[in-house]
């Protein structure tokens, strides 16, 4: 079954006859996981093999966005509150016992991906903090300082690959600059393009990884009428050439308000602009069948990072 250039999220705690239908005619690059999809940690690992099964994969890409503290998918299973990012940046030079708790962390949420058959985690977020206390990175990002960011998230890039998972750097070029939620509204940024070097894109030229998610964000000095996500100009001269990102670029979630072009309009938009793959979370699965007949077949550039990915996943048996 060939692979289209798509990641969709599902509806409950199993695939249900729909969804069983729709996966046997088309096979997405992968699907992601969210609160809705986790009971408890049998169910999860239920739910993952039957999705490698149907797809007759055992490789399958199975993603989740599990950071910690508020962006915690297995809250019902494990309190993960006051260990987030920002936590973790500020003992880190203050504490002797930095690296020890820093890796009980890793290796808690690793171990209970692997469990559960997940082998992407959409971590880490490389934006900056914003000490603005309506900002909607916050507490998600290590710190303000790039050295920390950039230090810190190699370390937890190196970490998941020792472990046979993959990551997702995250949101490319720069989240952290806004105080707005792209969730609700498309944040505007009216930041130089050499203050942004300086500051927000920094850390994203630093840290290499296979994966990277993009923001939603309108860079108005760069391209004042298409947001990163759908910006060629980003895309080429900024994500491609400037920060030498050569790793599959995914959408943040296409659904999301900060893209007002309606859903088919957003995923061509997005794909045009230079976008690997498009992010769909939702699990609304009329929703997917449109998709599925406008969303292309994975290309070679695609197939082949996809396959290095692959060689490093433990393997789920």
């Amino acid at each position: 079954m060939k692979t289209h250039a798509i990641i969709f999220g599902i509806n409950s705690f199993k695939l249900n006859i729909s969804e069983i239908k729709f996966f046997k005619k088309y096979k997405p690059w992968g699907v992601i996981l969210f609160s809705r999809n986790i009971e408890n940690l049998e169910q999860v690992r239920n739910l993952t093999t039957s999705i490698r099964d149907l797809f007759e994969d055992r490789n399958f890409p199975i993603l989740v966005d599990q950071e910690g503290d508020k962006v915690n998918r297995f809250k019902k299973i494990i309190d993960l509150d006051n260990y987030n990012a920002k936590y973790f940046g500020d003992i880190y030079k203050s504490d002797p016992q930095f690296y020890y708790k820093y890796d009980k962390f890793l290796k808690t949420n690793i171990s209970i991906l692997k469990y559960c058959g997940i082998n992407i985690n959409t971590v880490p977020v490389l934006d900056l903090y914003n000490e603005d206390k309506s900002s909607v990175i916050g507490n998600r990002a290590f710190s303000k300082n790039p050295k920390v960011v950039i230090k810190l998230s190699k370390y937890l890039i190196n970490f998941y690959k020792k472990s046979g998972l993959e990551t997702v750097i995250k949101h490319i070029p720069g989240h952290g600059c806004t105080n707005r939620d792209s969730h609700l509204v498309l944040p505007q940024v009216n930041f130089s393009l050499d203050y942004l070097k300086n500051n927000d894109f920094r850390t994203f030229k630093n840290v290499k990884n296979y994966l990277g998610m993009t923001a939603h964000i309108l860079y108005k000095k760069i391209d004042p009428t298409r947001c990163a996500t759908q910006s060629k100009k980003i895309i080429n001269d900024v994500i491609r050439k400037y920060l030498n990102f050569r790793g599959l670029l995914m959408s943040d979630d296409i659904c999301m308000k900060a893209l007002s072009g309606g859903m088919i309009k957003n995923a061509k938009l997005t794909l045009d602009a230079g976008c690997n793959i498009l992010l769909h979370c939702n699990g609304k699965i009329d929703q997917m069948k449109k998709l599925s007949l406008i969303v292309p077949e994975t290309d070679n550039f695609t197939n082949k990072i996809t396959q290095k990915i692959k060689a490093n996943f433990y393997k789920f048996y």
